[in-house]
């Protein structure tokens, strides 16, 4: 790996839609601080293997797992694989989301529960499955990857909104239940993060409002360093929190 520092030697992470884009980026964080990480895709097993392949380039360790994180046997095979292959999970990010825009007039609740499903359900399931193994860690790790918009509000997102915002509470909530089973629970908010689009589609509608202090939008690196060191044991201490990633588009 590029880096010195190895704080996550010896440790195991699942990262949910990691395949591309920010999830692809916290994985190759986390495997650079010597975590071998399983990375998730919902179809792509192509993507997923990619990243796999960068991962075991750089001398890690890494197992790709195509899981729908809406279905929950999936998800707990996920979970069932990671041990059995890597011998424990330590770390689980709640990555996978849809970011879907359409007005509350032209939605219908296939498209509403789509996305709570997703991120809501699929975020529920995945602790679910992963919490024994990340109680029997002693120092269990869980991100969640929240969005801008859920502070902000957005036009054209109320599902997406109303999810990511849900997020933070599971947060609170889980930060209180897993205290004691030595667990931190936080989340990552990211803000105005470049990422490849569809060049036929128009700029989502948050970005076209918010503006950095920065001048500039941040990139994949940017969310994955605050990850990384959620996930290490500089970070014990900081447990229920939200951390916002978004270069001052939004102060907390």
């Amino acid at each position: 790996m590029s880096g010195t520092a190895r704080e996550l030697e010896g440790r195991v992470a699942i990262v949910t839609g990691s395949g591309r884009n920010i999830g692809r980026g916290i994985a190759l964080a986390l495997a650079e601080g010597g975590a071998s990480v399983v990375i998730n895709a919902r179809s792509n097993r192509a993507e997923a293997d990619a990243v796999v392949g960068v991962i075991e380039r750089n001398g890690g360790r890494a197992l790709s797992f195509i899981a729908d994180v809406t279905d929950g046997a999936a998800v707990a095979a996920m979970a069932a694989a990671a041990t059995a292959h890597f011998g424990r999970i330590d770390i689980l990010v709640n990555n996978a989301a849809i970011r879907d825009e359409k007005r509350i007039d032209k939605m219908t609740i296939a498209d509403w529960r789509a996305v709570m499903a997703v991120v809501l359900e699929g975020a529920f399931f995945c602790v679910q499955a992963c919490l024994p193994a990340l109680r029997q860690s002693g120092r269990g790790a869980i991100v969640n990857i929240g969005g801008l918009s859920a502070h902000t509000g957005s036009k054209n997102r109320p599902h997406v909104v109303a999810a990511k915002a849900g997020l933070v509470g599971l947060t609170r909530a889980l930060a209180h239940d897993l205290a004691a089973d030595g667990v931190t629970v936080n989340c990552v908010s990211p803000g105005l993060i470049e990422r490849p689009r569809d060049p036929s589609l128009p700029e989502p509608q948050h970005h076209q409002v918010n503006r950095t202090l920065t001048g500039k939008y941040g990139a994949a690196e940017d969310v994955a360093g605050v990850v990384r060191f959620l996930c290490g044991p500089a970070a014990r201490y900081l447990t229920g929190q939200t951390i916002h990633a978004n270069g001052g588009a939004f102060l907390s």
